[in-house]
């Protein structure tokens, strides 16, 4: 690894020694440090080293990456690459380890997080301040501070009992006695002969200390095996009735280790079951054609208008529950296909006083679509939404519960698990489904979480987002045909844009992807510490010491959580990547019929889906008795006048079935159409407030006698006409249920034809994702902010031939100077440094070579932009020569 002449000094000389292709990188890893574009290298450097952008970096390292700069918090600043190394790899120098931490090195080094030679490794101040051991703030790593740190607050004179207790000559002053004490603590033969001398009692404590916790509580009187360890040191005391385990100590009786257990390599994804990929995908292909139908029967039932908004937004509790019987789901379920059709832009509120929610008229396009086309356009806005359906009936931060459609189901990181987790089954052999503790062991391992008391999670930690949404990304890929039998499908592997799947599918073998690892942390376990006078802080990952609370220190943890994973493909490439997916599935879904079974039994029976008109004429004339593979439909009176209350004549529906019935159309069904059709009608009921009107007036008389018909208060007005007090549509509902089949009649004496409407909501967008912070820059973005960067840097830099102002600005200067600045620097051809406001009033300081001069405006290669540009003098605040080289 090479290194300049001349050591940086900060970290902005340590940028200034990158070539453009490492900015870029580094840019590219933490885009929040080109929002906006900084002026130059030094204030690149302050905003890398700013606590927000720190811990955003942190949190996207890997377990090993992780574990590294946690080494380099509790090692000397600055520290060697050997010291680094003896932290990471112990005294044993695990071969493991010393392979893979150049890399990690070079990682911390590509963010900014570590700068400096190799003899001379510098975490930057902030990440140390978070990553470094305090009471407050245990670190990671479990040690605790320093033998100097420890005994900053120490007398001389006790400083100078423990010199002696340990066989050191006395010194004359603090700084080397603790200096002294320090060399021995570091010295493995010296540090093995002390221990040499403790008791098992004794030793015993500092085993239980050694992995942390570091701190425990003592009494007024400590016990003889305590007594000895704080006698010489080897125990400090950091307030009253607490002590520490020196990091030194610490560090000899873990053999140099900083962690229990260094990670260096990610966990492999294990495959738990292989199957044949046709299968694979055919299963996947049956999946997605029930994902299409459940969706189309959630749309269909709110057709007319769905449930209503609640003044918070989302569903409430019970319509959740009466949409999950209607689609036959649980409600977990039923909140998925719901907040899938909505993220898809096919449903969303009607925006009307009485809010409800509706189909959009994006609905009635996507029906129109292929079937594999509608798939892949559910697919894409499930890869691609942060709202996750799992967190329904959850709490959010107020305590309030969590509903499908609601407020607060966005999560930014959604996106980034659910191509993780599919790039990783990608990475198995094609048709291998993957064990789901493997999978997120290696998220764990990409992510490290931290737990609530400063130790690093392990491997078991607790059930974090990203695992949960992990485990969502797993049930939901297979419910949408993502995946089949556990195994990512020809489909799936085409959504993710992976070549293979896309070019030549199943038949070329299909494309693998392979996911970039990712590393986690040891749970810095250690237990809680009992002994005679003494008690030691408790893990908090560890069940709670049934001691008193006096007996624990308080202990607090950072979050951070650091990832690798591909990231998502631009909206271009997502489309032409659904695209693809969808003409692999187009081969793999059924065709839809034109045609059905009539049965004797009053059912008809559809061995597959059907074709739109045909399945919506059914939906009129019969109902749905049972779904599956084959689709039960049953005829009832009520159906068949359904069928006739839409304006359908019983000719039309005998028509209807003889075209689409591979069988004879049954006796019972034709018998059942004429029956209901020849009474269809004969009733005529209008608006009087209501009347009804028969020709066959014995008819009217039966509807009298009936005890059934008292409630609508019925009078015989003429021989053929009844009036009643009831509205028409009660009127209608009554003699129906005494099982007459009247029809509606129009103020002009025609039959109404009564069809369902459709109530659609105002055209509406899919709701947009949340970023998980700022987009990752492109190629041309890049470009021109590194220039910019650059050429504001050569101007902070290079010396000018002109006083600059006290506080180092560019200095101010009057129309005439800058005029005759300008002029003259066309002549001589010099690098002019500018102060420039533009029309919104924004100033900026730009880098130019003027060309010509005239009319008010100067002309001039911009090195900021790296092109030519004129600008008015006016807006020219001040101008300065640059010095030449």
């Amino acid at each position: 690894m090479s290194t300049p002449a001349t050591p940086p000094r900060s970290l902005a000389e340590a940028l200034r020694t990158r070539d453009d292709v490492s900015l870029a990188a580094l840019l590219r890893s933490r885009p929040d440090l080109i929002t906006p574009v900084p002026t130059d290298l030094t204030q690149l450097a302050t905003r890398a080293g700013t606590r927000g952008s720190v811990v955003r970096a942190l949190e996207r390292l890997d377990r090993f990456a992780l574990q590294t700069a946690e080494a380099l918090a509790v090692a000397a600043d600055p520290a060697p690459y050997d010291a680094l190394l003896g932290l990471m790899a112990g005294d044993a120098r695990d071969p493991a380890v010393t392979e893979a931490l150049p890399r990690a090195l070079a990682t911390l080094r590509e963010q900014a997080l570590v700068w400096g030679a190799d003899d001379r490794l510098r975490l930057v101040r902030t990440a140390r301040e978070l990553l470094a051991p305090s009471p407050q703030h245990p670190s990671p790593t479990g040690l605790g501070p320093t033998v100097a740190e420890a005994t900053a607050g120490m007398s001389p004179g006790r400083i100078q009992e423990i010199v002696t207790a340990v066989g050191l000559p006395s010194t004359h002053d603090s700084v080397s006695a603790v200096a002294a004490l320090t060399k021995l603590f570091t010295a493995r033969r010296r540090m093995k002969a002390l221990l040499a001398g403790a008791s098992e009692e004794s030793l015993e404590v500092l085993n239980r200390l050694v992995w942390g916790p570091p701190y425990g509580q003592v009494t007024a009187e400590p016990a003889a095996r305590l007594r000895w360890l704080i006698d010489r040191g080897l125990l400090l005391p950091t307030a009253p009735g607490t002590v520490v385990l020196p990091r030194e100590v610490a560090l000899h009786l873990r053999a140099g280790r900083a962690h229990r257990a260094a990670e260096p390599v990610a966990p492999a994804v294990e495959a738990k079951a292989t199957h044949r990929p046709q299968v694979v995908d055919t299963t996947a292909a049956g999946q997605a054609y029930t994902a299409l139908a459940t969706v189309e029967e959630l749309l269909k039932d709110w057709d007319e208008g769905g449930p209503t908004v609640m003044r918070a937004g989302g569903l409430s509790v019970r319509d959740l529950k009466r949409t999950a019987v209607a689609l036959d789901v649980a409600e977990p379920v039923a909140a998925f296909w719901v907040e899938l059709a909505y993220s898809a832009g096919l449903l969303a509120s009607d925006g009307e006083t009485d809010e409800r929610y509706a189909a959009t008229p994006a609905h009635d396009e996507w029906l129109e679509q292929p079937a594999a086309q509608r798939w892949a356009r559910l697919a894409e806005a499930w890869l691609t939404a942060t709202r996750t359906s799992g967190l329904v009936g959850g709490r959010d931060g107020k305590d309030r519960t969590l509903s499908a459609l609601g407020p607060g189901l966005d999560r930014s990181a959604a996106p980034e698990v659910r191509h993780r987790v599919l790039g990783l089954l990608a990475g198995l052999p094609e048709g291998a489904s993957p064990s789901a503790e493997s999978v997120l062991a290696r998220l764990r391992w990409e992510r490290p979480v931290r737990g609530a008391g400063g130790a690093q999670a392990g491997p078991q930690a607790g059930d974090d987002l990203r695992s949960r949404l992990a485990r969502w990304t797993l049930s939901e890929a297979e419910m949408l045909g993502v995946t089949g039998r556990g195994a990512l499908s020809a489909q799936g592997r085409a959504l993710l844009g992976l070549r293979g799947a896309v070019a030549g599918g199943r038949g070329s073998g299909g494309g693998r992807g392979s996911g970039r690892g990712v590393e986690g942390e040891d749970g810095g376990g250690g237990g809680g510490l009992a002994v005679a006078g003494f008690s030691g802080v408790a893990d908090p990952s560890a069940p709670s010491d049934p001691s008193g609370p006096g007996d624990k220190l308080p202990v607090h943890h950072h979050h951070h959580r650091p990832p690798t994973s591909p990231q998502p493909l631009s909206p271009a490439e997502q489309a032409a990547a659904s695209a693809a997916a969808a003409r692999l599935l187009a081969p793999l879904l059924p065709e839809p019929l034109d045609h059905v079974l009539l049965q004797a039994d009053l059912t008809a029976v559809a061995p597959g889906p059907l074709e739109r008109p045909l399945a919506d004429m059914l939906d009129v004339l019969a109902d749905v008795e049972s779904k599956g593979g084959a689709t039960v439909y049953r005829f009832t009176p009520g159906s068949v006048r359904r069928a006739l209350d839409a304006g359908r004549s019983a000719s039309d529906l005998h028509d209807f079935l003889t075209a689409h019935s591979r069988t004879p159309v049954p006796q019972p069904l034709a018998y059942l159409i004429d029956d209901v059709a020849r009474r269809h009608g004969h009733l005529r009921i209008g608006a009087a407030s209501a009347y009804v009107r028969c020709d066959d007036d014995s008819v009217l008389s039966e509807i009298l006698a009936d005890k059934r018909s008292a409630g609508l208060r019925l009078r015989r007005l003429a021989p053929t006409v009844l009036a009643a007090q009831a509205d028409p549509a009660a009127l209608l509902d009554g003699l129906r249920a005494m099982g007459f089949a009247p029809a509606a009649e129009s103020a002009d004496g025609d039959v109404v034809i009564t069809r369902a409407h459709a109530h659609r909501s105002p055209p509406r967008t899919a709701p947009e994702p949340v970023p998980d912070g700022p987009p990752t820059p492109d190629a041309t973005l890049l470009s021109a902010a590194i220039r910019a960067i650059r050429a504001g840097d050569r101007a902070s830099t290079t010396p000018l031939k002109s006083t600059p102002s006290p506080n180092g600005e560019l200095p101010r200067t009057s129309s005439a100077e800058t005029l005759a600045t300008m002029q003259a620097a066309v002549l001589t051809g010099d690098t002019l440094w500018i102060g420039y406001v533009n029309a919104e009033g924004t100033a900026s300081q730009r880098v130019i070579a003027p060309i010509r001069v005239e009319g008010g405006f100067v002309t001039a290669y911009d090195h900021t932009a790296d092109e030519v540009r004129t600008y008015p003098l006016h807006r020219v605040t001040g101008v300065a020569e640059l010095a030449e080289g």
